[in-house]
């Protein structure tokens, strides 16, 4: 997930689809010239974002090249334009047999009935990250080659020089710790500390800063039904986390403006940076060795990261030989030389182990194999249909709080409108 205008675009693609496309796809069991192969048809948003599409093209040329049985054919769409393209697609019952999806989206695809288990080997998705597989009723849905890590980036040499500790995987700052740190660093001279990408919006809300309300012991849902936010997002560990995020600004330790990206870590304007794996490689070229990336602050209940990203499924509509050319090219692009590249030409952690020992950057002394060692703390963005309305109502929240607004008088009433969405969908099937 990258915290960027275009990429954090996903969930405004996906939402579209979700809760606007009325038709249901019509059968597709692709198209077989004479004595030639079945096609299989792709889809994906990658039209915006060569280094991606450029793995993609690879894979599928390799595959068609593989085997006569299937060739699969894609189109490409920069993001602005998939959406359309798919809402139009799934309204005329014309969905293609593969595409792809932001991961917090695919329970609500699979319980609107747009695509179908995934029905690829296990000795495959057993070897995943778990954010990586898109689970809907205990059945996979989804599989994604990476995903990414939101780290704290720093300066080793400001905070020795005032006399702040290193935190570690194993030892992260504890609130009092982090806090603490963040005064030290005003008094130094940094006006705001800490950017924590307040300037941005849309998906960046809930993937980067529902992390620190789940580390205070909060949630967006009570897991436990999937049936209500009440007492998860309103309790006193949400509450708790809303007045500790609403001081980072009242104090000036963190800003609501700037610009999105890193640019102001990069220029020793801030002094920490709350930002993901795809910003590393710039900041690397800006700080040098004096780059450290840190696990996020232990508020209570442990360092959390948001976890999950796009995948690939398969439309219901999918089906007979072109349903097995599906199945077939995806579990041939899941080879590690593939997931390497990806992780490699997007800066993206990769999803096998296998992957990672074949990465430039991420393999064991690769210049980001830090950001490994933090999926440990990935959490996923709640695994519900209801997580489109969720999201959009954690952003309104946390930005209304951030801006001033009563703690619990705006969680209880986002606890109101996210329960009313899950009753008016009878429970999302829970």
């Amino acid at each position: 997930m990258k915290r960027t205008g275009q990429a954090l675009a996903a969930m405004a693609v996906v939402t579209a689809l979700a809760l606007s496309a009325c038709g249901r796809a019509g059968e597709s069991d692709g198209t077989t010239a004479a004595d030639g192969p079945t096609e299989v048809t792709l889809w994906t948003h990658s039209a915006g974002n060569p280094a991606e599409l450029e793995v993609y093209t690879q894979i599928m040329e390799d595959f068609n090249a593989s085997q006569d049985d299937y060739e699969v054919v894609s189109e490409s769409f920069p993001q602005g334009a998939y959406n359309d393209a798919i809402v139009a697609a799934a309204t005329s019952g014309d969905l293609p047999c593969l595409l792809d999806m932001d991961g917090p989206i695919v329970p609500n695809w699979a319980w609107a009935g747009y695509i179908q288990p995934l029905g690829i080997s296990s000795d495959i998705t057993d070897e995943l990250l778990p954010t990586a597989v898109g689970i809907w009723d205990d059945e996979v849905y989804s599989a994604g080659y990476w995903d990414a890590a939101l780290a704290m980036f720093a300066r080793q040499s400001v905070l020795e020089a005032n006399d702040i500790r290193i935190p570690t995987v194993d030892d992260p700052w504890t609130k009092d710790e982090f806090d603490s740190a963040l005064r030290t660093l005003k008094a130094a001279g940094y006006d705001t500390p800490l950017d924590i990408g307040a300037e941005d919006s849309g998906e960046w809300w809930p993937y980067a800063y529902s992390p620190l309300l789940q580390s205070f012991g909060g949630d967006l849902i009570d897991r436990s039904t999937y049936l209500t936010a009440d007492g998860a997002l309103n309790g006193p560990e949400a509450v708790a986390w809303g007045e500790w995020f609403q001081g980072l600004f009242t104090e000036g330790l963190a800003s609501n403006t700037g610009t999105i990206g890193n640019e102001e870590f990069n220029r020793d304007e801030v002094a920490l940076s709350y930002t993901g794996v795809w910003n590393a490689l710039g900041s690397l070229d800006a700080v040098g060795d004096d780059l450290v990336i840190l696990p996020p602050p232990d508020l209570g209940q442990g360092p959390k990261i948001g976890g999950g990203s796009w995948q690939w499924g398969i439309s219901s509509s999918c089906s007979g030989a072109a349903l097995d050319g599906a199945r077939a090219y995806l579990e041939f692009s899941f080879d590690p030389e593939y997931v390497a590249a990806f992780a490699d030409k997007q800066i993206v952690i990769p999803a096998t182990e296998e992957g990672t020992a074949l990465s430039e950057y991420f393999s064991e002394g690769g210049v980001l194999q830090p950001f490994t060692e933090l999926t440990q703390f990935a959490v996923l963005r709640p695994e519900t249909p209801a997580y489109a309305v969720i999201s959009t109502t954690f952003e309104t929240a946390a930005m209304d709080i951030m801006n001033g607004a009563d703690v619990q008088e705006t969680l209880d009433q986002a606890v109101k409108d996210i329960d009313a969405d899950i009753a008016n969908n009878d429970g999302y099937g829970f």
